[in-house]
């Protein structure tokens, strides 16, 4: 069963981007998932939806 959700960093290397653009695609792309805090502290977590994740990453491949 696939994780639910994942980090930032294990978001980063799923997609094989850098922090900075997977920065720049969640600031610039509407369509890309947004990351989830489940604090509202600054240092608290952030975390994507694995799913949301790989829907849009195939979505992205199709219009390619």
């Amino acid at each position: 069963m696939p994780p639910l959700q994942i980090t930032y960093n294990k978001a980063c290397q799923m997609l094989d981007v850098s922090r900075d653009t997977l920065r720049v695609l969640i600031r610039r792309d509407p369509s890309f998932p947004r990351p989830l805090k489940y604090c509202d502290t600054r240092q608290a977590p952030v975390y994507f939806d694995y799913a949301e994740l790989i829907e849009w990453h195939s979505k992205r491949k199709v219009q390619s």
